[in-house]
């Protein structure tokens, strides 16, 4: 599709990023539920009952998040949760205690370089990558069902996404494109709209379908949420399909 994803040949993209002393992260705080971010990575959220689990939660998940934004970019994530530095808390909101990253930094609003632009689009290009990869490993495969017999088969997993970044894009300033019939044709129709208002925003462009909302979220924001979701979509469709698919191995074995 236009656009997405990028070549890896890309200059802009091309040098590793160098590991600095400490990733630096945020924490979103609420009373029941607390969210860690690294700034720098948008999609690397976790979130645990208050901040020392949720930080915890986020390194456990380095690598799992290395591995999706590799080899495009380089990540060297820390061992532990010592390897991080928290350089901001931000109140949380009931969407924070619901069980999704709701805050955004004050530095959020910053103008975007094209390098960091380039950056965002190729970090959500490789989430919505592990997601499509996770979607085609567990097709025909009844993914396993949580302790309660709970959770969406994969048709409806696929759809809430979409459903989820069709509403994400009216908050970053655009209407979404009519629904396709086709569910390939309508994921990568959303996704070429989304990758054109994330360039109009951050660029200071006019965006070509603009919606009505009221209090946009930043371009920065937007990536950070929807990568977020994304994955952790993606990582429920690995985990939920994965002893499935060694009983399935043992078997043929």
């Amino acid at each position: 599709m236009p656009g997405w994803p990028r070549s890896s040949t890309d200059p802009a993209l091309s040098k590793p990023a160098l590991p600095t002393p400490g990733t630096p992260i945020y924490i979103e705080v609420g009373t029941k539920r607390s969210f860690a971010s690294a700034t720098e990575w948008p999609g690397w959220s976790r979130s645990g009952r208050d901040e020392n689990e949720a930080v915890a939660a986020l390194a456990a998940y380095g690598q799992r998040y290395a591995a999706v934004v590799t080899p495009a970019l380089k990540l060297s994530p820390p061992k532990d949760a010592s390897g991080f530095k928290i350089i901001k808390r931000v109140k949380g909101n009931a969407t924070t205690e619901f069980g999704a990253p709701a805050v955004g930094l004050p530095s959020d609003g910053a103008p975007i370089t094209k390098a960091e632009l380039q950056q965002l689009e190729r970090i959500l290009g490789a989430c919505w990558s592990a997601l499509d990869r996770a979607a085609k490993s567990a097709r025909g495969i009844e993914l396993r069902k949580g302790p309660r017999g709970g959770g969406r088969d994969l048709d409806k997993i696929i759809d809430h996404v979409a459903g989820a970044d069709e509403i994400y894009l009216v908050k970053l300033g655009a209407r979404p494109p009519k629904a396709a019939a086709d569910g390939a044709r309508r994921l990568a129709d959303l996704r070429d709209a989304i990758l054109a208002a994330l360039s109009a925003r951050a660029l200071g462009l006019p965006v070509a379908e603009p919606s009505r909302a009221k209090g946009f979220w930043t371009p920065r924001f937007f990536v950070r949420r929807s990568a977020w979701h994304v994955l952790d979509h993606a990582w429920e469709i690995e985990d939920r399909a994965t002893p499935v698919l060694l009983n399935l191995r043992h078997a043929d074995g």
